[in-house]
């Protein structure tokens, strides 16, 4: 042995490690859609979320990636504590599908040359060669998110050659018998290095790789790795328990404790289960053999599978100790409004971006229904100016600012994680609609001030001029109805109807300006009220913009080909290109405007004793 064999160990190693996180990050990333899905079908079915545990781990190649995801989930109010108990029992098992692909390493080729194919020296190449040709190709959709797995699984395999090939290396020297040779006597020590081994690595999946490469020296035995391999599921858990707990609330660090609780009586299970099979006699013809990594691999299989379905009748208790050993926060006097929408936006799903951008949706959903009730709030100021409503307004702006930063900060946070150009797609839009909605609330607040202007003042509308604005104000809500319609669906029909009503808006303000003017000339508004009526109509054409803004951001989400263009796209809309938004806007015309084309004859006599009156009340 020199160190040279010791350098090629580990940079073997360094290769294993990269490979694995490339592999497994890229399939989060292309498997994040359908995982959103396959969790949101979770019902109180605990074999259900058993299944899909294994289901989903052995997909993205990571328990601890899985019962990251799920406390999140549970921490958001996706999922309940109980719902998840399945799943964390399930990823557990489904972790162990790793050692069942790296076991390909045992095949033997020499009676057969098609079996070649599927020993490591050849998958690693056939991997790599698939890999770069679709990243540098981009001949197929998403070649470059799964050219990174077929690259992470080449690195990975090479990896595991170059360590197979120095633990050779290393077991002439003695090394490996001299590093395991008290391991056999010791289950306590195994037990040990296996949970310190896998702390340290931050995966269960790698830690038995590791031992599976080490197999190769052909000098491992039983009676000296099954502790090794039951410690591994401990330190695995405590990691993921620390990862489960920073920032989180109570219920999402109960997900890690229950991780934590299942594996003690996993290992508790395991090692007197061993002890006693053993003493009966049935594991001698294995006891003192050595170990190749399919062995490994069944047992990393069957210890995990066995404990599962008997603990499983246990998920109750395991609950019940969570909720005791992780007690309830006492809640704040106050309890931040939209807490929950904020908890969603959990730093653990910014490696699965599904469910990232889930979190963002529904904040942004969250923002647009607050920014709805406060210019609904504006409207009332309007008709009728209160104090304490204008204040609850307010109050409510402070939460939608807040709304806005902390999802922008997410946004941020999430962009260098995307890999598939849909992903970026999405984002770009969350992009947009959070500006639009952050000013859709800006402009409640404009009315507001206006309102608050007009009654500290003495200036007030008359029935008249209240219906005229009645009718913009209607407007504007079928305007807000079709947007978010738009944005929660993704509905291009809701979209495209959006338009002709922000044209019907700027018409509408055109005329509520030429009958002010006309109430000014007769006398009848004093020219002290002509600033707010004309900031309001400037906060009715904003609004509306805000909400062509939001639908053009839908419209190009559907149609990328259009998010260069989309300028000349609405221009020739406006300009009577289409047949659609010509018929939608005859039809918008007639029902609101038939309510503005009354003469104008309420030839009341000029203003005498109240100057300040924009449109005064008629005398009783």
């Amino acid at each position: 042995m020199d160190i040279f064999d010791v350098i090629s160990l580990l940079g073997g190693l360094a290769m294993f490690l990269y490979g694995m996180r490339l592999m497994g990050d890229s399939l989060k990333e292309n498997s994040s859609g359908a995982l959103k899905r396959a969790i949101e079908k979770v019902t109180n079915n605990p074999f259900k979320a058993f299944l899909l545990g294994i289901f989903v781990t052995a997909l993205i190649q990571s328990s601890t990636a899985m019962i990251v995801i799920t406390a999140g989930l549970v921490g958001a109010g996706i999922l309940t504590l109980r719902q998840s108990l399945g799943i964390i029992v399930g990823a557990n098992v489904g972790t162990t599908v790793t050692g069942q692909i790296i076991r390909l390493l045992d095949i033997d080729s020499s009676g057969a040359v098609w079996l070649r194919f599927f020993q490591p020296s050849t998958l690693a190449p056939i991997a790599l060669i698939i890999g770069i040709v679709l990243i540098m190709t981009h001949f197929i959709k998403n070649a470059k998110s799964i050219g990174n797995i077929a690259i992470g699984f080449g690195i990975l395999f090479s990896g595991l050659l170059n360590m197979t090939g120095a633990v050779k290396e290393l077991s002439q020297s003695g090394a490996i018998e001299q590093l395991f040779a008290g391991l056999g006597d010791n289950p306590f020590l195994g037990y040990l290095t296996g949970a310190g081994v896998a702390f340290m690595l931050q995966s269960s999946s790698v830690t038995v790789g590791i031992l599976q490469a080490f197999s190769a020296s052909g000098m491992l035995e039983f009676k000296a790795i099954y502790a090794v391999i039951v410690g591994i599921y401990l330190g695995d858990c405590v990691t993921t328990a620390i990862v489960c707990s920073i920032g989180a609330k109570a219920e999402a660090r109960r997900v890690g404790v229950v991780n934590i609780l299942f594996n003690l009586s996993e290992t508790v299970l395991v090692l007197i289960g061993v002890i006693i099979v053993h003493r009966l006699g049935f594991l001698d013809a294995l006891w003192n053999e050595p170990v190749n990594s399919g062995i490994i691999a069944n047992t990393n299989t069957i210890f995990n599978l066995t404990c599962s379905l008997c603990l499983f009748p246990m998920l109750p208790v395991y609950e019940r100790l969570s909720r005791r050993i992780v007690r309830d926060a006492p809640e704040p006097v106050k309890a931040e409004k939209y807490r929950d929408a904020l908890d969603a936006l959990n730093p653990g799903f910014l490696d699965t971006p599904a469910l990232a951008l889930r979190s963002c949706y529904q904040l942004l959903l969250t923002m647009l229904g607050a920014a709805r009730a406060n210019i609904e709030r504006a409207f009332r100021l309007l008709e009728k100016y209160e104090e304490p409503l204008h204040q609850e307004l307010l109050a409510e702006e402070a939460n939608i600012d807040h709304l806005t930063d902390s999802c922008s900060r997410y946004t941020v946070e999430l962009l260098p994680h995307l890999q598939l150009q849909q992903h970026v797609a999405i984002l770009n839009q969350y992009f947009k609609v959070t500006a639009e909605l952050e000013r859709l609330g800006d402009h409640a607040v404009g009315i507001a001030e206006i309102a608050a202007g007009m009654a500290q003042s003495g200036t007030r509308f008359s029935p008249a001029a209240l219906e005229e604005l009645h009718v913009v104000e209607d407007t504007l809500r079928e305007i807000l109805d079709l947007t978010e319609q738009t944005f929660r669906s993704r509905d291009e029909k809701a979209a495209r109807k959006i338009e002709p009503l922000v044209q019907i808006v700027s018409e509408q303000n055109a005329i509520l300006r030429r009958n002010h003017l006309r109430r000014l000339s007769l006398g009848q508004c004093s020219i002290y009220a002509d600033n707010y009526f004309s900031n309001l109509g400037v906060e009715f054409r904003r609004i509306a913009a805000v909400c062509s803004n939001v639908g053009v951001a839908t419209v190009v989400r559907i149609h990328p080909e259009l998010a260069d263009h989309e300028h000349l796209y609405f221009e020739s809309l406006h300009n009577g290109g289409d047949a659609a938004f010509n018929a939608a806007y005859e039809a918008a015309h007639a029902r609101y405007f038939s309510r503005l084309e009354e003469p104008f004859e309420s030839a009341q006599p000029p203003l005498q004793n109240d100057e300040n009156a924009a449109c005064p009340e008629p005398e009783m």
